[in-house]
């Protein structure tokens, strides 16, 4: 790595590439997408003043890189968000996650609005200490939730209950039951997927049970109710997942033509429109939205790693997911999962 600040004069070589082209060619230890970060907070001068990183170079300008030319390794920071705990002891403790948090801020992200308001930042804040295994950006985290989905997950407040959760995680010992909503009816009652899961070759936030050189991911789902609404047919899903591959769920269940509700991404409506075959009663509006997947993590089982105790916990529906539910069903509440004791 060259001693920062750096001077450079460009070579008449060199004319004619993009001032951050160039500058990538010429210090290959920094990033691209760096030295544009650079430019745009003025760290980089040609011929002592700013410029874009689009310039177009000419020749023998002199450049000056401040730097610094990496940034400082970005940590979790605590905030007070309040959370919904529900269980806690020294090694560990379980909480609901609401939708909309994301877990952690991602390795990209900056002292921004992405490194705030996440799950991690609010653990930091109740429990102040949590296990370092995962890392700075990850302290506490073994498993993780989509943004969009709700419900129970367990964090680790020391790094040895961290190491045990994990192997436990990764032996298929924990227990997780989603409850989810899909568009239409399965053809069958219950089944199991098990395609293999890997990111989409052209939509990078997608992944996909079509591509090549897929993760193993199991997924078993049972109908637990048909709804035939105004709005379409629906099936209320139990999902027990063995694996836990990125967006699994919903990947799955879009892969069987039947996307989960809300979840625009893998193919579902943006909003539910009254079918034009369908009577809809009076004061039922034409459209609902929901602005958040339909799924929620409703149980979770584990073993304790210190006292070898079997923990099982649980949390019904959120308000916003169970009020669609009744509207669906003509304002019948569904049977929901009750909490368990632990």
């Amino acid at each position: 790595m060259p001693t920062f600040p750096l001077n450079l004069t460009v070579s008449a070589d060199d004319a004619s590439q993009r001032l951050d082209q160039y500058l990538a060619a010429q210090i290959s230890e920094v990033s691209r997408a760096r030295i544009q970060q650079l430019i745009e907070a003025g760290e980089v001068l040609v011929n002592n003043a700013r410029a874009k990183a689009s310039l177009r170079l000419k020749g023998d300008e002199r450049i000056t890189i401040a730097g610094p030319p990496q940034r400082p390794p970005l940590r979790a920071i605590a905030e007070e968000i309040p959370l919904d705990i529900v269980y806690e002891d020294d090694d560990l403790a379980i909480v609901n996650k609401p939708a909309g948090m994301m877990v952690h801020a991602g390795a990209g992200a900056t002292d921004d609005a992405r490194n705030k308001a996440t799950l991690v930042n609010a653990l930091l804040h109740h429990f102040q200490k949590l296990s370092q295994v995962g890392g700075e950006l990850r302290p506490g985290i073994v498993h993780r939730l989509d943004r969009a989905t709700s419900g129970l997950m367990v964090v680790a407040k020391n790094d040895e209950t961290h190491r045990q959760l994990a192997k436990q995680f990764s032996g298929r010992e924990v227990h997780k039951t989603y409850i989810a909503l899909v568009h239409g009816w399965p053809k069958r009652e219950g089944g199991t997927v098990q395609d293999a899961i890997s990111r989409h070759a052209q939509k990078r936030t997608r992944m996909t049970t079509r591509g090549f050189g897929g993760r193993d991911a199991i997924t078993h789902y049972a109908v637990t109710r048909k709804i035939d609404s105004p709005y379409g047919k629906f099936a209320l899903l139990e999902v027990k997942i063995e694996t836990g591959r990125t967006h699994q769920i919903r990947v799955h269940m879009s892969s069987l033509g039947h996307p989960v509700v809300g979840d625009a991404l893998y193919g579902a409506p943006a909003e539910l429109r009254t079918e034009s075959n369908k009577r809809r009663p009076a004061g039922m509006p034409a459209t609902l939205s929901l602005d958040r997947n339909f799924l929620h993590s409703a149980a979770l089982e584990l073993t304790h790693p210190r006292t070898k105790a079997l923990l099982k916990f649980g949390r019904p529906l959120p308000p916003e997911l169970a009020g669609l539910l009744a509207s669906l069903e003509g304002g019948e509440q569904p049977p929901l999962p009750q909490k368990s004791s632990h």
